[in-house]
């Protein structure tokens, strides 16, 4: 109760501050640089180090990418009908496709599941991070339309993008150092991840006019926290499988929009008042959409 609590805290505090004016019209730019640049790499350092890789591992490691790929041709076709521009078919891309896995996912496997379940939910959330910083960056430059796309400024992009080269720095480095004095570190910059995140949302969130995106909110919502997690069950049901890693993976899938993706979405201009709708509104119906699943994943039998 208390990380449900918290979350609503985090979001209504930035609104407040938003409507009081008592912060810089674009103070939640300076916020997203904090996120992008120093806490997403400490998540990266606080986890990666410690999990012990095994081929039971797979099915949690692919299944963020089957939600990608599924996001993308289902918003791809959507946008096409719909005859939608660049940039709003991309930021629905980034906030149909990715998970929070961490901030959400945690406290909410936490209160469904048990803690020793977190390794399962770490390895979702690190290929999710690493597809943000790879394809999600390929999708925000093109769909962005700022610059002119190109192997060259694609790769500079992709290895510029601090949360991968924290990824793969906290993959190489602890086998040739001993950076464990720097755990507490680690701790408290990657702790600032979920407020601060949910506070820019908060800072950007706007309702007026919501009715307008009320159809493109409703697909991105529909296959993120209805279909992205139907599909990872329907594959594992095809292939036998079932368990409690299984089952953590399908709940993770049903998080709501990673709320980095948001920021992405900002950072490129990709209708980040549209993205910021998603990731808000998703939120708050995730509270009752996840513990749908949950039954499902309990009582069902399917998993």
């Amino acid at each position: 109760m208390a990380n449900f609590i918290l979350i609503g805290l985090c979001i209504v505090a930035g609104i407040l501050f938003r409507k009081s004016k008592s912060l810089p019209k674009d103070a939640h730019k300076g916020i997203n640089a904090w996120i992008i640049y120093i806490a997403l790499p400490a998540v990266s350092f606080k986890y990666l180090p410690h999990i012990v890789w095994s081929k039971d591992l797979l099915f949690p490691a692919l299944a963020p990418i089957c939600i990608w790929l599924f996001g993308w041709l289902f918003i791809t076709i959507y946008s096409r009908v719909r005859k939608l521009s660049s940039a709003t078919t991309g930021g629905l891309k980034l906030v149909s496709s990715l998970s929070n896995t961490s901030f959400i996912g945690f406290p909410l496997i936490l209160a469904y599941f048990s803690e020793k379940e977190i390794p399962i939910a770490i390895i979702c959330d690190q290929i999710t991070f690493t597809l943000l910083s790879t394809i999600g960056i390929i999708v925000s430059v093109r769909a962005s339309q700022q610059q002119k796309l190109s192997g060259k400024l694609v790769l500079k992009k992709v290895l510029s993008f601090p949360p991968l080269i924290g990824c793969i720095l906290a993959l190489i480095l602890p086998h040739y150092l001993d950076i464990s004095s720097l755990n507490p570190l680690f701790e408290k910059l990657s702790g600032t991840v979920g407020p601060l995140a949910l506070f820019s949302i908060g800072l950007q969130l706007k309702f007026g006019g919501w009715f307008s995106e009320l159809k493109h909110i409703s697909i991105a919502l529909l296959y993120k926290l209805i279909l992205a997690p139907l599909s990872v069950l329907l594959i594992a049901v095809l292939l036998g499988l079932n368990g409690t890693i299984t089952k953590i993976t399908i709940f993770e899938m049903a998080m709501p929009t990673l709320l980095t993706a948001g920021v992405v979405a900002d950072q490129y201009n990709l209708n980040p008042k549209l993205s910021n709708l998603v990731v808000g509104i998703g939120i708050l119906l995730s509270f009752i959409t996840t513990a749908l699943w949950w039954l499902v994943l309990t009582k069902s039998g399917l998993v």
